[in-house]
This record gives C-alpha cells, structure tokens and sequence, in this order.
C-alpha cells in the first residue's frame, strides 16, 4: 500500500468529496466559534458534506493553507475550489447563493 504524501491526500480528499470542510473539530464538536458558525450554515442547506478535522491533522494542517492561499481555517472547498472561511460563507448563505452553489451540485450516489 502506497502511503501518499500530504499534499497529494489533500487534494486527493478535494476531488473525491464534492463538499468538503477542514475546520477545527468535528460537526458534531467544533473547536472553535469559525468552525461553528460555518457547520452552522452547511447545516441550513440541508446538504452533505465531508469534513476534516485539522486538530487531529497537524500535516493537513500545517501545509494547506499553502495548497489553498488561504491561511485560516475553516476552509470549504466546493467542486474542488476553495469557496472561502468563516465570514464569506456566512455571507453567502445569509445572500441564499451558498443554497443555490450546493443545490447546482449533481446528486451523490
């Protein structure tokens, strides 16, 4: 078995999940209030999404902000693009385009 190095498991993590969140905690358990608020937002959407939690991650951690351009986390990336942190996607569901990003998504399974 080939152990991937970190960058290629993050954008391996990237293009396999449609939706995904690295965050502080967990959905259930965030770590602090940005992670918080913005599982908060993904929840109203009624969508899924996957997470990772870059506590337990200190690799993913340290180097996506490399990867990405984005230095902090929350991070959600949608169809393999970085959307944005905490504050854009507030703003974007408070604006209903963060509904409407993930309804545009094609049905899992």
């Amino acid at each position: 078995m080939q152990v991937l190095d970190t960058e290629t498991r993050i954008r391996q993590q990237i293009a396999d999940n449609p939706v995904i969140l690295y965050m502080k905690g967990t959905p259930e358990a965030p770590e602090c209030g940005f992670s918080c608020a913005t599982v908060g937002a993904l929840h109203k959407t009624g969508k899924p999404f996957a997470f990772v939690n870059v506590l337990t991650a200190p690799h993913i951690r340290e180097k996506l902000p490399k990867i990405s351009q984005w230095p902090t986390y929350p991070q959600l990336f949608v169809n393999g693009e970085l959307v944005g942190g905490c504050d854009i996607v507030l703003g974007m569901q408070a604006d209903g385009s963060l509904q409407q990003l993930l309804e545009s998504l094609p049905a899992a399974g």
